[in-house]
């Protein structure tokens, strides 16, 4: 939020310099960074500067979303083969390059741009960006949690996430408070930033073992293998020149690179013995309605900080207190609700029959069951609701409760997460949530591409349109949520690729 802020009243900036020096009769005032500029509240150039703040927002996601949806899969890949901690201090090494270069501008925007958050991206993109390491945290727990419990433990991650988000606009409003300087928050990140790429040089263990890496890349080596023996290189190619042949040549090049692009998806299909219809159409829409709540969430974020800007005219301690109200409500349903219905609908029933059989009975793994479709339904219909009350609302109370409504389907991420792991084997989530993190970086280009071109093309006339939009999206989701099947799953341990010519020892 401090960002988003920041590059609103630096976009400000430069259009009123602009102004001043196309029209001499305009008298440009100093533009505070973080503070109250009275030339940007005016309604004709509040409207353009929020235009201009939701174009460039798109291009800078646009930019992250791209790299890192190219980068994520071979990321999540990377991380079955040489471990979780390495690739969770590269997806971090992204976020501090891009802090520098914020706090760079923060300092000399007279001398750089803008437009260098853009570099920013680009280093966040490389390394993966957030959401990489988003899909390497739920690894990291998967290899130390049974499936079981698996919701309850992505749960206590979104918690911390969302912990994170309540409490540090707060933090971020009191040190601007305090400090006068919106610089100090962007340092503080920066430290932050730092100490969490130490703990995983230094301190976080590694949960993958030697031998679990080992068999990963041996699986990625055979593989490699079987497709080098399928498609063979000739040794004598055509070396005809013709036009037919030239343009034969791009087309299957062009085919080839966008098939290799979305390969990172063949895991969500997979095919062969253990496999079925149900099993296909569960990993296709979990991973759909996944996809569907990280993009509206990545995609919404910033019009509605946006929205509440121009709508209610709130500044920056308005939107931290927000924020934080909505997200410590959010955070109290993962640490309070979920773990409560874990408990009451899975916990009581193992104890259950350990009583009556004397001894712990383990639950296999054995895909979604009846508590995860309930816990997504009900937090898609929060959801749904929350953001239909955002376009209703006419007033900042009336957006305050329908911001409580929507923290109520901060269950459904973890839930999902949970869910699309207890469908594969052990040695294959890595790839699974690699996938998932493709799907995410996707979201995050086509989402906020969206929404915010949606948000700058009605701002101003119907200012709600795209709430109405959010809503629908949650809409097909709820729909989709219908069309999973109870226990669907892997029912073997070997990848898509198995066939019987593989060694004996992995068979």
């Amino acid at each position: 939020m401090p960002k988003t802020n920041l590059i609103t009243t630096l976009v400000c900036r430069d259009y009123l310099i602009e102004k001043a020096t196309n029209d001499p009769s305009f008298i440009l005032t100093p533009v505070l960074l973080g503070g109250n500029n009275p030339q940007c509240r005016d309604p004709l150039v509040l409207a353009k500067v929020q235009s201009l703040v939701a174009e460039f927002l798109l291009t800078l996601t646009l930019t992250i979303g791209i790299i890192s949806a190219i980068v994520a899969p071979k990321l999540g890949s990377l991380s079955d083969q040489y471990g979780r901690t390495r690739i969770l201090f590269v997806s971090s090494l992204g976020a501090f390059f891009g802090e520098v270069i914020t706090i760079a501008i923060a300092t000399f925007p007279d001398s750089i741009h803008y437009r260098w958050l853009l570099v920013g991206g680009v280093f966040d993109g490389l390394c993966g960006s957030f959401t990489t390491g988003m899909a390497i945290s739920y690894a990291y727990a998967s290899d130390c949690t049974e499936p079981p419990k698996r919701a309850q433990a992505f749960g206590f991650f979104h918690a911390c996430l969302f912990a994170g988000i309540a409490v540090g606009p707060l933090l971020a409003a009191i040190l601007y408070k305090c400090t006068q300087s919106l610089l100090a928050i962007f340092y503080v990140a920066l430290g932050i930033h730092l100490f969490f790429m130490l703990l995983l040089a230094l301190a976080i263990p590694e949960s993958l073992t030697k031998k679990r890496q080992l068999l990963a890349r041996e699986r990625v080596a055979e593989t490699k293998q079987a497709r080098s023996a399928t498609n063979p290189t000739n040794p004598n190619p055509n070396t005809d020149n013709s036009y037919q042949t030239t343009l034969k040549t791009l087309t299957q090049s062009t085919i080839h690179h966008i098939v290799t692009f979305f390969s990172p998806l063949k895991i969500l299909y997979p095919t062969g013995h253990g496999t079925s219809p149900k099993l296909r159409a569960n990993l296709i829409f979990l991973a759909g309605i996944d996809t569907i709540m990280f993009g509206v969430a990545m995609g919404a974020l910033q019009v509605v900080i946006l929205y509440v800007n121009f709508q209610f005219e709130w500044q920056t301690d308005d939107t931290s207190i927000f924020m934080s109200v909505v997200n410590t409500f959010r955070v109290s349903a993962l640490i309070i609700l979920l773990p409560l219905l874990n408990y009451v609908f899975r916990t009581r029933r193992a104890n259950r029959q350990r009583r009556e059989s004397g001894f712990a009975i383990p639950e296999p793994l054995s895909g979604s069951d009846a508590l995860d479709l309930w816990s997504i339904r009900f937090a898609i219909l929060m959801e749904f609701l929350g953001y239909l009350g955002y376009g209703l609302a006419r007033s900042g109370t009336g957006f305050f409760i329908a911001g409580i409504i929507t923290a109520f389907g901060g269950i459904g991420s973890p839930t999902l997460q949970s869910s699309l792991t207890k469908h594969v084997p052990h040695d294959m989530v890595g790839s699974l949530l690699g996938a998932t993190g493709f799907l995410h970086a996707l979201s995050r280009v086509v989402c906020p591409l969206v929404f915010n071109l949606i948000y700058a093309r009605t701002v101003g006339r119907y200012t709600q349109a795209v709430f109405v939009v959010l809503a629908g999206c949650f809409g097909v989701a709820f729909l989709f949520s219908w069309l999973i099947s109870p226990h669907g799953m892997l029912s073997r341990i070997y990848p898509p690729t198995f066939s019987p010519s593989r060694s004996k020892r992995e068979q």
